[in-house]
């Protein structure tokens, strides 16, 4: 009669824990540029929300002009300006934050009321743009812009 031990020795176990944090340490970076992107997805949205709200307020408010402002600066003052215009309308109620809110903003730039910048700082960005005359999102370098249609 002959004994036979069941089990794995030390050596097999230490392969299949490498083999196992080998895979985790893989899905972790791949899982950030996910990430990323899904932030830099929601910013461009954000700016949208805003071109619509600005393009709404423009056409029931101004004359055929968009807010100014001057130099490039961040949009929460601009609620208070632009939510209503002496009607019912409401044309942004809340302004979209970066969904970060750490180190980056949106910025807002309009010389004249013609023509108006919204900027932001992508994580997947791409080379340095100017929003009025700085470059500065924040904290971080902007990006990525959007100019009236």
């Amino acid at each position: 009669m002959k004994i036979t031990k069941q089990g794995f020795t030390l050596v097999e176990l230490l392969v299949v824990i490498s083999i196992l944090g080998i895979l985790i340490a893989l899905s972790v970076f791949g899982m950030q540029g996910a990430r990323e992107a899904s932030r830099d997805g929601r910013r461009k949205s954000d700016l949208e929300q805003i071109r619509s709200g600005l393009e709404m307020y423009k056409a029931d408010c101004n004359q055929g002009k968009y807010l100014v402002k001057a130099t490039a600066g961040t949009l929460s003052n601009l609620v208070g300006t632009i939510a209503t215009c002496g009607n019912t309308n409401t044309y942004i109620s809340q302004v979209p934050l970066d969904p970060t809110s750490t180190s980056r903003s949106y910025l807002y730039y309009s010389a004249d009321g013609s023509t108006y910048q919204l900027c932001a700082s992508l994580e997947q960005g791409g080379t340095t743009i100017t929003c009025g005359a700085t470059s500065n999102c924040g904290g971080s370098t902007c990006n990525y812009r959007v100019t009236n249609p």
